[in-house]
């Protein structure tokens, strides 16, 4: 064979392994220098979340449409894990969040929130557990520890995250299956922060405990459709944001029985440009206004505080994905006030879903997309 002959063949294989783990490195300009975006792995089906392993090698990546796989730090895709709830894969419903216990390296119990179908054919948001073998290829003896109730959603607002608090409580930030007045109906768990115990039983000292009528795992009320949950590292309070309707996306640190508002305090317009009906104002006596507040929506998406040593210029930020924005948004905190707002890699015009930091202080984004992808975004030092 002539030697020209093998040029085009050496190209391809030179090129595979740039295929394989998406477009090459590139850099963006930011406030702080420069940002770095490496594709680790593409071709994922709608991804949704993901939790770092011990060890900080392996990634936990949920897909929409049921599918829990394990990627490595170098961004080798496996095959999905078997164990895994069937979930209900319509409109935004799915797979969703993935947790893991606090005592993993002990149980190796994952958390899973999804969309499961009841009578009726509606639906509504679960969470259970189940153990990660220790060949990591399915999860073994999965339960349900929490059904929303009732099931009202036809493919929308389902919320969901999962956050564990440093003792050791489960919160779950819901969505109100866009039905808006359950956001304030204490007999449903729509629209609701809840918080349980990990096996899924309610504390004692939860805010609405022994009231005729009224949810027991009630933390808080009054919000619209929460995409974003994390715990604030410096203060271990829960930190959580959700959707307005057309503007009002808002961050709320949820406090015990409090009422956030939605729907009747709110600073958003129906999609039709018309008023809420059920609103009458942007405050309201007796219901707690937003920690903070975006008039125009970005559609926010996934949260994380940054408290890693890597990259100081981003020591006391908080980073959130936006859908529609496409953006990664940075705030800057000073204590809990929000100080200082950057849109960052807006021309990757990329719908950010998850925003983790991971053990290494770099972010790890995932991309909402039948073709989705895994991030790494660091600064160039």
């Amino acid at each position: 064979m002539p030697v020209r002959s093998w040029i085009p063949t050496l190209l391809a294989a030179a090129l595979l392994p740039l295929l394989a783990h998406g477009a090459p490195e590139r850099d963006f300009k930011s406030e702080e220098g420069s940002v770095r975006v490496s594709t680790l792995a593409e071709g994922l089906r709608n991804p949704w979340a993901l939790a770092f392993l011990p060890g900080g090698k392996d990634m936990l990546v949920t897909e929409r449409p049921g599918n829990l796989r394990i990627i490595t730090a170098e961004g080798k895709v496996g095959a999905p894990l078997s164990g895994v709830p069937e979930v209900w894969a319509k409109g935004q419903g799915g797979l969703l969040d993935v947790a893991l216990s606090p005592g993993f390296k002990q149980d190796r119990l994952v958390y899973l929130s999804f969309a499961e179908v009841g009578e009726g054919g509606k639906a509504g948001t679960a969470v259970g557990r189940g153990r990660l073998s220790t060949d990591q290829a399915r999860l073994e003896d999965f339960q349900v520890i929490f059904r929303q109730q009732p099931k009202l959603s036809v493919g929308n607002h389902f919320g969901s995250r999962l956050v564990f608090d440093r003792d050791g409580y489960l919160f779950i930030a819901l969505g109100e299956n866009d039905q808006r007045p359950t956001s304030q109906d204490l007999d449903k768990l729509q629209g609701k922060v809840v918080r349980i115990l990990p096996d899924g039983t309610v504390p004692k000292d939860n805010p609405f405990v022994g009231r005729p009528n009224v949810r027991p795992e009630i933390w808080s009320f009054g919000h619209r459709n929460q995409q974003g949950a994390a715990l604030n590292p410096w203060t271990g309070e829960l930190w959580t944001h959700e959707h307005g309707p057309r503007g009002g996306d808002e961050i709320n640190i949820p406090k015990p029985g409090k009422n956030y508002g939605w729907p009747i305090a709110t600073h958003g317009i129906n999609y039709s440009l018309l008023p809420i009906p059920e609103a009458r104002g942007e405050h309201m006596d007796g219901m707690v206004d937003p920690h903070h507040v975006w008039e125009k929506s970005p559609a926010i998406s996934g949260m994380a505080f940054y408290d890693n040593p890597r990259f100081k210029p981003w020591e006391h930020n908080l980073f959130i994905g936006a859908l529609a924005g496409q953006e990664l948004i940075r705030l800057e905190l000073d204590g809990d006030k929000v100080v200082h707002e950057e849109r960052l890699l807006g021309e990757l015009k990329a719908r950010i879903r998850d925003v983790r930091v991971g053990p290494d202080g770099y972010l790890y984004l995932l991309t909402d997309d039948a073709d989705g992808a895994l991030l790494k975004v660091g600064l160039v030092l």
